[in-house]
C-alpha cells in the first residue's frame, strides 16, 4: 500500500489513491470473467473499512492481503473448469480406492464411504459437521492469534497456507477428479455443469433445521477438484506452526481438529481416504518447499522482512 503509510502510519493520499484503483478494478474484472456477486462486494467494503477505520486495522488487512490474493484466485478458478483440461477421474479412482481400502459389509465391499453411509449415526452426523465447521475459522483464528503475538510467523504460516493451496490447484488441473457423493447420485457417468452437494452434511442442516452447508455448497468453485482435500492439509498447516510455536495444549486441540477433519471427509462423502492422502503430502510437499525457499533465497527473505516490517 505504500511505505509513506508505514512510516507516518496513516493514510496518505497516494495509499488512498492506489486502494481505489485496487478495489474498483477488482469489482470491474470480477464482474467481466465470473459475473458480478455480493461476495465481490462485500470483500472490497471490509478491505476498505479495515484499511481507513485505525492503524492497527490497516497492518492487519496488509498482511491478510496475502490470503485475499489467494481468495480472489480460487475465485476466478470458476472461468477456467479444470475438466477443460484433463480428463475426470471418476470410476478409476472408485475402484481403486475401494481395492486398498474396501470393507467387506453384507457380502459387498464397499468404500469406506459407502460403509460409513450405511452405519452411521445422528451423533456422528453433528460431530463431523462441527468438524467441518473448522476448516476455515480455525486457520484464519489462528492466522490472527499469531498477527498480534508473532508477526513474523504470521506471515510465514499465510504464505505456506497459500503455497499449499496453489499446489493443490496444479493436482486439481492435472487430475480432476469426483467426489465419493458423486458416484452416488450419478454413477460413473460425467456431467459437466454438475453442482456442488452437501453430501453427507444434509444430515447436520436437516437436524439443526439450518441451511448452513446448502448455502456453503451452493459457491463451490468447481465438484471435480476432490484431489488432493485441501480441507485435510489446512489442520496440517496449523499443527505444524502450532507445534513450532510451542503453543502447550493448544497443540492438543490442533490435533483433535485435524484428525477430525480427516474423519469427517471420508465420513461425509466429500473425500475419499485417498483424497486425504494427497492433501496430507500436499501440506507436507508445500511446507518443506517453503522452508527450503526461505532457507536458500536471500532475495525471500529480504521480500518477508521488508513485508514485516510493512505490517508492525
Amino acid at each position: 500500500m505504500g511505505n509513506d503509510t508505514v512510516q507516518n502510519n496513516a493514510v496518505t493520499v497516494r495509499s488512498v489513491t492506489v486502494v481505489s484503483i485496487v478495489s474498483f478494478a477488482y469489482l470491474l474484472f470480477s464482474a467481466f470473467l465470473v459475473d458480478f456477486k455480493s461476495d465481490q462486494v462485500v470483500l472490497v467494503v471490509l478491505f476498505n473499512l479495515l484499511f481507513y477505520a485505525s492503524a492497527i486495522t490497516r497492518k492487519f488487512i496488509t498482511g491478510f492481503s496475502i490470503f485475499v490474493v489467494y481468495w480472489i484466485i480460487y475465485d476466478y478458478m470458476k472461468a477456467f473448469p479444470n475438466y477443460e483440461y484433463s480428463a475426470v477421474h471418476i470410476a478409476d479412482i472408485y475402484n481403486f480406492e475401494k481395492r486398498l481400502f474396501g470393507i467387506h459389509f453384507q457380502g459387498k465391499l464397499l468404500t469406506p464411504n459407502e460403509y460409513l453411509r450405511l452405519n452411521g449415526t445422528t451423533f456422528l452426523d453433528i460431530l463431523t459437521g462441527i468438524f467441518y465447521l473448522c476448516w476455515i475459522p480455525v486457520p484464519m483464528g489462528f492466522a490472527v492469534y499469531l498477527f498480534f503475538t508473532r508477526r513474523r510467523q504470521f506471515l510465514l504460516f499465510l504464505l505456506t497456507f497459500v503455497l499449499v493451496n496453489f499446489i493443490g490447484f496444479i493436482g486439481y488441473y492435472t487430475f480432476p477428479a469426483a467426489p465419493p457423493w458423486y458416484v452416488q447420485y450419478y454413477g460413473f457417468t460425467f456431467h459437466q455443469l454438475t453442482m456442488g452437494n452437501t453430501a453427507g452434511l444434509a444430515k447436520f442442516d436437516a437436524y439443526f433445521h439450518v441451511s448452513i452447508f446448502k448455502s456453503i455448497y451452493a459457491k463451490g468453485s468447481n465438484v471435480f477438484a476432490a484431489m488432493p482435500s485441501l480441507h485435510s492439509s489446512y489442520p496440517v498447516i496449523v499443527l505444524y506452526y502450532a507445534l513450532k510455536n510451542k503453543l502447550g495444549k493448544a497443540n492438543i486441540f490442533f490435533g483433535i481438529v485435524m484428525i477430525g477433519i480427516w474423519f469427517s471427509a471420508v465420513y461425509l462423502s466429500h473425500h475419499y481416504i485417498l483424497d486425504v492422502l494427497a492433501g496430507i503430502l500436499c501440506a507436507i510437499i508445500g511446507i518443506s518447499l517453503f522452508n527450503v525457499i526461505l532457507s536458500k533465497v536471500p532475495l525471500f527473505r529480504k521480500f518477508i522482512d521488508n513485508y514485516e516490517a510493512l505490517i508492525k
